[in-house]
């Protein structure tokens, strides 16, 4: 086995992410391979200079760490023909959303490590942040390894148990939608206010940026810095005021405790398959 070599099973947009963060961070192509059935998704990964192949079982040979980066849907059928190929010492990183690792080994037949991952979509562009559950089987050195991989993608964390990868599903898998959502809402009332559409998408995006990068530098709470924005009296005050009647700070809540039952819902139906 060749112990810095990385398999993607699965070369879609995730799998493309992970290994241009794994070459930037000083990778060697020739320690990377990716199959998929689709020549397209397979020449995204060969214009890295990665090596690719329809063949799943050729793929995976020797390599230190599978990923499997395909579709919930198609999972379980992937598994299982890879299944009699997954040695005993070889990682195996899953990033399909809503599959649980309880579906994974029961698919594998046999005990394997297996490191369950939610990243989210920001991953495409580095800036992403990826939670992290091992089985039992997983060494610390693999816990090492499955963060070299992921962290190409942007940050990576570690939750303490399972199920809480349900709620980083709500938080941070679907969060970038919230955002989006009220970007939406915020460039609709430029343009309502009379900024023409450019102008609107440039002011939307650079706020959001700016707010993003005052959070996370900022030794204050989200709390706090939005009421330094707030002066008694003024425009955001108003605003504020007016979301606040609508209860939304509270729809939000109620969104995300909804998306974490739907990912408790999906997990359940994958056990299940």
């Amino acid at each position: 086995m060749n112990r810095d070599r990385i398999a993607f099973v699965g070369a879609g947009n995730m799998a493309r992410a992970l290994a241009g963060g794994l070459l930037r961070a000083g990778a060697r192509a020739a320690d990377l391979i990716a199959a998929d059935p689709l020549a397209q998704q397979r020449e995204q990964l060969a214009s890295l200079g990665i090596a690719t192949t329809d063949d799943n079982a050729n793929a995976i040979d020797r390599a230190a760490v599978v990923v499997l980066a395909v579709k919930p849907q198609v999972m379980r059928s992937v598994v299982e023909a890879l299944a009699p190929h997954v040695t005993q010492d070889q990682l195996v990183i899953s990033i399909a959303a809503g599959v649980p690792i309880r579906a994974i080994e029961q698919w594998l037949s046999l005990a394997r490590p297996i490191v369950r991952c939610m990243p989210n979509t920001p991953a495409l562009y580095g800036v992403g942040i990826t939670a992290m559950y091992p089985n039992a089987a997983v060494s610390a050195r693999q816990r090492t390894l499955a963060e070299s991989v992921l962290a190409g993608a942007g940050e990576v964390v570690w939750v303490r148990d399972e199920a809480q990868l349900d709620a980083v599903t709500a938080v941070s898998g679907s969060g970038p939608a919230y955002y989006f959502y009220l970007m939406e809402a915020m460039q609709r009332a430029a343009r309502t206010l009379g900024l023409d559409e450019e102008l609107a998408r440039k002011l939307t995006l650079a706020t959001a940026h700016g707010a993003a990068v005052m959070a996370k530098e900022s030794r204050d709470g989200a709390a706090q810095l939005r009421k330094n924005v707030t002066s008694p009296g003024g425009t955001t005050e108003r605003a504020i005021s007016v979301l606040d009647a609508r209860a939304v700070a509270s729809a939000f809540e109620e969104a995300i405790v909804a998306a974490e039952k739907r990912s408790r819902e999906l997990a359940s139906e994958a056990g299940k398959s």
